[in-house]
C-alpha cells in the first residue's frame, strides 16, 4: 500500500462503521405508530435515513398533530439506546478498515456523525472501535447546524489540525455526502445495498464521484487515489 493522499479520514458513523439504522429506524417506526402515524420500516427509512429524529420534529407534528416535547424525545432515545445495546453489529469490514487507517495515519481518523454524541459513542465500544478514535468524535448536533451542513466535518478537520480538503470523508448518505462535499473534502460513498443507505445513483446525483459497495476496498482505494482520479 502507497502512501496516501490524504491528510486525515472521516467517517460517518451510522450505517458506514455500525449497522444501525434498522434498528433505530424500527424504535422510530414503533413510537410514530403510537402517534397514530403508521409507517413501514421501509418507509421510515426513506424518509430518516441520514437525518436527526430533532430536526425532523415539525414533520412528525405535521403528520401526527401531536406536540413533540423533551419527554417524547428522550423516550425515543431511551428505547432506541436499548435496543441498540442488545442487537448491534458493526458494518462488515469496517473494524479491521478503521485500524488500518488509524495505523496509516498516525491516529488522524475521526467521527463526524449527525447523531447523539451519546448513541456515537455507546456504538463505537459496543462493536470494539472506540479506542481508535478516543476523543476525536464529534456530533452535528452540538453544532448550530448538523448536516447537509459542513459544520461537523469542519470541526473534525479542525481538532485534527488539518484542512477540510486535505481530507477524505466516509458517507452512507446523501445528506451526509452534501455535507461533506460543503466542507470541501473528498467523498467517498458507500452504499452496499440493502436497507439502511443510500443508492449509488443517490450518492452520484448528491455530487459523490467516488462510489464503493465494501468497507474491506476502503483502504486500498483511499491509497490509490490521487487528485486526477475519475469517477468509479
Amino acid at each position: 500500500m502507497t502512501a496516501l493522499s490524504f491528510d486525515a479520514v472521516l467517517f460517518d458513523c451510522d450505517g458506514v462503521l455500525v449497522d444501525s439504522e434498522p434498528i433505530t429506524n424500527r424504535v422510530l417506526t414503533q413510537m410514530l405508530g403510537e402517534l397514530g402515524w403508521h409507517l413501514t420500516l421501509e418507509e421510515c427509512l426513506q424518509i430518516f435515513v441520514g437525518k436527526a429524529v430533532r430536526d425532523e420534529i415539525a414533520l412528525i407534528e405535521s403528520k401526527t398533530g401531536v406536540r413533540i416535547g423533551d419527554a417524547w424525545q428522550q423516550e425515543f432515545r431511551q428505547r432506541r439506546n436499548a435496543a441498540l445495546e442488545n442487537e448491534l453489529t458493526e458494518i462488515s469490514g469496517a473494524p479491521a478498515a478503521v485500524r488500518q487507517l488509524h495505523k496509516l495515519l498516525d491516529g488522524r481518523i475521526a467521527v463526524a456523525s449527525g447523531a447523539d454524541l451519546h448513541k456515537v459513542k455507546l456504538q463505537l465500544q459496543k462493536t470494539g472501535m472506540a479506542d481508535c478514535f478516543e476523543n476525536r468524535v464529534f456530533s452535528g448536533q452540538d453544532l448550530p447546524r448538523s448536516k447537509p451542513y459542513p459544520d461537523v466535518y469542519l470541526a473534525a478537520a479542525n481538532a485534527l489540525g488539518v484542512d477540510a480538503s486535505r481530507c477524505a470523508v466516509v458517507e452512507d448518505t446523501a445528506t451526509g455526502a452534501r455535507a461533506g462535499l460543503a466542507a470541501g473534502a473528498v467523498v467517498f460513498g458507500y452504499s452496499p445495498g440493502g436497507t439502511g443507505h443510500d443508492s449509488a445513483e443517490a450518492l452520484r446525483e448528491a455530487g459523490v464521484q467516488h462510489v464503493f459497495t465494501s468497507m474491506a476496498e476502503l483502504p486500498d482505494m483511499l491509497a490509490q487515489w490521487r487528485p486526477e482520479t475519475v469517477a468509479r
